[in-house]
């Protein structure tokens, strides 16, 4: 693995200013304790505790002698995420004997989260500071793991789509094949009529740029078989039923999905997960044209219902549900899959808690457990089957949408559900995949959202 620029090699340590960490209620004990010329400097300073304002402390020569800063939570994997951009440019290595003991993992966890910067157009105005790896042991390995699959799906989501379209995201998923020793394999175009993938075809048809069916596989097919779906809709302009100028400016998110499921992808592979990996993106842009698909038009799916075009704009669900009958059709030992779906799961749950459906009560008590555990939540909703009422179709086997606002993440779900056989295990994730501003270790932009918690509930499910 590439040692991202944030961080130095364990033979650094030597030349890096030490770290002190302090747990605020420790503070004034520590402080007391310390030699009055650091004390007094505290003093100069006002050094308070106040998360988010380290300070160097000189030595006797006036050079700084170590960097201090306070941490409110020991065991929160983003607090130490504000220091590589607080902290004066250079190298720093944890100091021997913390008066705060914080695991080494989650200190480079944070470390890692906190110094992202998309730098695809925009130079960074400072570089980060640079933490001395503590160890290079498997924790230290699963975390600098993590911090990559959450830097990929940040960049994905980040790039907008003159630079990331269907064609891009099939890129991406090649070379984590390459990389990992997966293989691809792609159905574009007018292809996907031809291999029974109607619904895909028929959203992103009116674009200039083909609409595909991306699928990566990896792992011993003697392994238990894992299935990983995620909407890859490159930018949603809602298609006839066209968003406002509000709703379509961050659109280029639309693939968030897909960009949570190649970042999981990416860490089942890296960290040789003992599965058969199928990773899915239907992949569109929903463009209007002159052959874009139309409200009250009835579509065919691989599974064989078929749907009233309710709205051009609950079009995710209509890429999805061709992906997840043919994920179905492996009778993988678990179904996931990944959407910025609904704006009705933001207005449930907010922007940080990603919106979990599952069919299995034992896989999403562990999936919530995952989340706690590693500080990274989300929130069970229902599959209350009898809002399936409000997808009912007097022409069709079901609508994608209907005329209520009523319950829109949960009737999104059920009907994604229908595609899903009875029996099989499945989970959906609701996902708003952005940070509507800067805070630390969450950077304006693209976010990964559930991710270390899908990947916790992986590891328990397939580690053991």
């Amino acid at each position: 693995m590439n040692l991202p620029a944030c961080f130095d090699r364990p033979a650094s340590a030597d030349g890096a200013l030490p770290l002190v960490l302090v747990g605020r209620d420790g503070l004034a004990a520590w402080r007391d304790a310390q030699p009055a010329p650091v004390q007094a400097w505290l003093r100069a300073n006002d050094f308070s505790g106040q998360p988010g304002a380290p300070l160097l402390v000189p030595g006797a020569d006036g050079q700084p002698a170590f960097a201090l800063a306070t941490v409110a939570d020991a065991a929160d994997p983003l607090a130490l995420a504000h220091l590589p951009q607080m902290l004066p440019p250079g190298s720093y290595r944890l100091a021997d004997a913390n008066p705060q003991a914080v695991d080494p993992a989650l200190a480079v966890l944070g470390w890692g989260l906190g110094s992202y910067h998309f730098g695809r157009y925009l130079k960074p105005s400072r570089e980060p500071a640079r933490l001395v790896l503590p160890a290079d042991d498997d924790a230290v390995a699963e975390a600098l793991a993590q911090i990559e699959a959450a830097g990929l799906v940040r960049d994905l989501i980040n790039t907008p789509t003159e630079h990331m379209g269907p064609a891009e995201l099939e890129a991406t998923a090649t070379e984590l094949a390459r990389t990992h020793g997966g293989e691809t394999r792609c159905v574009v175009g007018d292809a996907l009529t031809d291999q029974n993938f109607p619904a895909i075809h028929a959203v992103g048809r009116a674009s200039h740029r083909a609409p595909r069916l991306i699928e990566l596989t990896w792992g011993d097919p003697a392994h238990p078989r894992l299935a990983i779906v995620g909407k890859g809709v490159c930018f949603d302009t809602g298609g006839l039923d066209i968003k406002g100028s509000d709703g379509m400016r961050n659109m280029k998110k639309d693939m968030g999905g897909a960009a949570h499921a190649l970042g999981l992808a990416k860490l089942v592979m890296a960290r040789k997960l003992p599965v058969f990996l199928q990773l899915l993106v239907p992949a569109v842009e929903n463009a209007i044209g002159p052959n874009a698909f139309r409200p009250g038009e009835v579509l065919a799916t691989r599974q064989g219902l078929s749907v009233e075009v309710d709205n051009t704009d609950a079009e995710g669900r209509l890429v999805l549900c061709d992906a997840l009958t043919y994920a179905a059709e492996g009778k993988p030992a678990l179904l996931m899959d990944f959407a910025t779906l609904t704006g009705a799961a933001r207005i449930a749950l907010g922007p940080d808690l990603p919106a979990l459906f599952a069919n299995d009560d034992g896989i999403a008590a562990d999936y919530l457990a995952a989340g706690e555990a590693s500080r990274d939540p989300l929130w069970r909703m229902p599959l209350w089957r009898p809002y399936l009422h409000y997808l009912k179709s007097n022409v069709a086997d079901l609508a994608n949408s209907g005329a209520t606002r009523m319950a829109g993440s949960i009737t999104a779900a059920l009907y994604l559900e229908r595609f899903v056989p009875e029996g099989q295990p499945w989970t959906h994730v609701d996902v708003y995949s952005w940070n509507d501003n800067t805070r630390p270790g969450k950077p304006a932009g693209g976010e990964a959202q559930g991710l270390r918690a899908a990947w916790g509930l992986l590891c328990k499910r397939f580690r053991g």
